[in-house]
């Protein structure tokens, strides 16, 4: 049993259509495989086309709907972990609207999708980046193994 401190939210029209507990053991699979403390935490949201597009306009500038955003726990102002409390690595928000439409566009499973969306955003609270091609070919590479390890393990 993980100690990670893992909190999913599902937004009331995508409830019926992701297990809270699947998307939970994602993360927490990818916390293992890049070796975080047992005690870190991240935030989890499934949401729609609207609200990540409110989410990116007003974080990243970009008025559109994306598929998945990173908050990092460390951006902006440093902040120093109090001893005894848990590393807050951040949050990360997929649109689930984005999710369907990739999967149809790529034609694989909607859930193989939701789990590459995850590990990559995980991966971005980590510091992994694809702006230059040689981060890109790190990160998706990366990203690759811990989804296939990751959906092999259920």
């Amino acid at each position: 049993m993980s100690s990670y401190q893992v909190e999913v939210r599902i937004r009331p029209a995508f409830v019926d259509d992701v297990s809270a507990r699947w998307l939970r053991e994602m993360v927490e699979g990818v916390l293992r495989a890049e070796k975080q403390p047992e005690e870190a935490e991240v935030t989890l949201l499934v949401t729609g086309d609207e609200e990540i597009r409110d989410l990116n306009r007003e974080y990243r500038d970009t008025d559109r709907a994306t598929d998945v955003l990173a908050f990092g726990g460390s951006e902006g102002e440093p902040f120093v972990t109090p001893e005894g409390f848990p590393l807050y690595l951040g949050d990360v928000v997929v649109s689930y609207p984005r999710a369907v439409a990739q999967a149809e566009a790529v034609g694989h499973a909607v859930k193989e999708e939701l789990a590459l969306l995850v590990v990559h955003g995980c991966l971005h609270l980590l510091g992994y980046d694809h702006a230059e091609e040689e981060g890109r070919r790190e990160m998706w590479e990366r990203q690759e193994q811990i989804k296939e390890t990751v959906l092999a393990d259920e």
